[in-house]
């Protein structure tokens, strides 16, 4: 019985340094890998540089900005004839149909050239200050407002600049893009 005894001691003592191996580096601070860097690819490589081009940048604002067709397409419905009464279905709905393309139209213009113009003077003065902050889109939102009400003379221009710019500083905060 003291053979089985010592027996039994030697297998647990042979046993036990791998577990008090195993269980000294569980109790110690935990050892975090070092993941392998990944370098980026070709293609990802000139997508981003394509993408940090201000005329790309522009271009596809302006284009995304062409989307204001369905804004033009479902406020047009909603405009309603003056003497609906005295109109036909038939000629209420061709009414409504004109309004919703002349509307899209409008629409689809007004914010292709909003896009192209705030992303274009953003990314320019992005560019120019070197930095990412708030500033750039309140000096983009000063130029695209000046820009689309300046036909209505000087201070329509400077009310447009105001309004534009703190509408977009205000979209900036409440997207928090900016640090």
């Amino acid at each position: 019985m003291a053979s089985e005894s010592d027996q039994t001691s030697s297998t647990s003592a042979n046993d036990s340094p791998d577990q008090t191996s195993s269980t000294s580096s569980n109790n110690g601070p935990p050892v975090n890998k070092i993941e392998p860097l990944k370098l980026p690819t070709f293609e990802e490589i000139r997508g981003q540089e394509m993408w940090n081009n201000c005329a790309v940048r522009s271009v596809f604002s302006g284009v995304l900005g062409g989307l204001g067709i369905f804004m033009g397409l479902f406020l047009g419905a909603l405009d309603n004839p003056l003497m609906q009464e005295q109109m036909t279905a038939r000629q209420q709905f061709i009414y409504t149909a004109k309004q919703m393309g002349s509307r899209s139209w409008g629409s689809a213009k007004a914010f292709a050239i909003m896009g192209l113009i705030f992303s274009g003077v953003e990314c320019a003065v992005e560019k120019a200050r070197a930095k990412h902050d708030t500033t750039n889109t309140a000096v983009a939102g000063c130029v695209t407002g000046g820009t689309l009400s300046a036909r209505g003379g000087p201070k329509a221009a400077c009310f447009g600049c105001a309004g534009f710019a703190t509408f977009s500083v205000l979209i900036e905060k409440f997207l928090d893009r900016h640090d």
